[in-house]
Parts: C-alpha cells; structure tokens; sequence
C-alpha cells in the first residue's frame, strides 16, 4: 500500500507540474505574440503562416473526406433510428445540430491533434535531443517565441477554419444521403437546414475548437521540450502527445457539452 501510495503522490506532483509548465508556456507565448515588438523580438509573421499552411492548408483534403464520411454516417444512422417514429424528415435537423455542435470540432480536434500535434513533439524532441535548443537560448533567442508562439497562434486560427469548413462539408455528406434516401430536393434540405441552425450553435463548435487548438499545440511543445533518451525518448514522446491531446479533447468536448447545453 506504501509503495501504491508513493507512486499515487509522484504522479500527482508530476502532474501538477506539467500543469503549471503548460500553463507558464501558454502565458509566454502570448506574452511574445502581443508585446514581443517592445523587445525587439517580434513572433515571425512568415514563419506563423508557415505553420498555418502545414496545419490548415495541407488538411484540407483528408478533413473534407473524414467530415463528408461522418455526415453520410450521421444521416444513415439518423435516418433509421427516426425510421421507427416515422420521422424520417427530423433527420435534417439532427444532422445540422450535431455536426457543428459536437462532431465537426470533434474529427478535427482528433485529426489535428494525430497529424499536427505529433509532428511538433517529435520536431520540438529531435532539436533537443541534438541540443538546437540549448543553442538557441545560448545566442539570445527564446525558444517560446521562436517555436512556440508562431505555431500556438497559426494552430488557434487554423482550426477553426477546418471546423467551419467541416461544418459545411459534413452537412454536404448529410444531404447526400438524405437526398436520395428521403427524395427530397437539395433546396428543401438547405432551408431546412438554415432554419434548424443558430449562430450560437456554430459559434459552440468554433469555441471548443480554439480549446481543442490550445491543447494541440501546448501538449506537443511540452512533451516535445521533455524528450530524454535519444531517438527512443522522441518516439515515446510523439506517442504520448497523440495521446494525452486527444484524451483531453475528449475530456475538454464533455465539459463543454455540458456546461453550454445544461
């Protein structure tokens, strides 16, 4: 129980350290994003739309199969399940709802975070495996606004954009199927479907996906920067901010749904 115990409290502690760490590295780099040109170190415009083209850009193709795919999914599944109340109609609603409340920042919050935040841990863990950061601190130059700043700030305009664009390719999947499973006209299915939607229930999609951005680019920079061990410490590393940055959007995505729809 002793030994239980001891490692119970080393965990918490260490917990509670990456915690602070986080939170000290999200605070410096808006820090080095909002005042870094009194210093004379502004964040690099190029290098923010760098990471802007890697995490929004060159996404575009696989978030607009994976969104049409869920909409399709989602108008299958609603389709038959309403089937048995005979309100097949009711499908358009659900479909609309549910892809810019929940599903939309969802696939692109786990996309990102597969593909974007596992290519920050394992370029961030090589150049402090081959000690480029020790250098750069050793020339003057902040490893947070060189590094993390540009990709925090292009990860928090990008993904929202992917969500906005999911939201409408997702709700293209669900009239797809809807279209020729219901025989309804497109028109009839877009009027629908702006009558069923708010602002505020786009607006809900968009605020969890700048959550979802955050924790993207905070957790692959701090399990980036803690790399030990070589080539071995940088594979465990990119495996551990796949995983951490998907349970806490999943975690994230359920305090959200509760607190805005309670």
């Amino acid at each position: 129980m002793r030994q239980y115990a001891e490692k119970l409290g080393r965990a918490t502690v260490s917990g509670l350290e990456e915690l602070g760490y986080a939170l000290s590295l999200f605070v410096e780099s808006f820090y080095w994003i909002f005042f870094g040109y009194r210093r004379g170190q502004s964040v690099s415009i190029a290098a923010t739309f760098k990471q802007m083209m890697q995490v929004g850009v060159a996404a575009i193709p696989i978030s607009a199969a994976l969104s049409f795919a869920v909409g399709i999914m989602l108008a299958i599944q609603g389709i038959h399940t309403l089937k048995a109340f005979g309100a097949e109609s009711q499908v358009v609603v659900g479909i609309a709802l549910s892809v810019t409340r929940e599903f939309a920042p969802l696939i692109i919050g786990i996309l990102i975070a597969g593909r974007s935040g596992s290519a920050i841990a394992a370029r961030v863990g090589t150049m402090q495996v081959s000690q480029e950061i020790d250098a750069l601190q050793v020339i003057g130059i902040s490893p947070v606004r060189y590094l993390v700043a540009p990709a925090l700030l292009a990860m928090m305009v990008m993904v929202p954009t992917l969500t906005f664009f999911a939201d409408i390719v997702g709700m293209l999947g669900g009239a797809f199927f809807s279209v020729l499973e219901l025989n309804i006209s497109m028109e009839a299915y877009v009027d629908r479907t702006i009558k069923a939607l708010t602002v505020d229930d786009i607006l809900q999609g968009i605020w969890k996906s700048i959550v979802f951005a955050i924790i993207i680019a905070v957790v692959g920079f701090i399990n980036g920067f803690s790399v030990t061990g070589g080539a071995e410490g940088v594979g465990k590393a990119t495996t551990r901010s796949v995983v951490q940055a998907i349970s806490l959007i999943i975690v994230a995505d359920m305090a959200f749904t509760f607190y805005l729809n309670h």
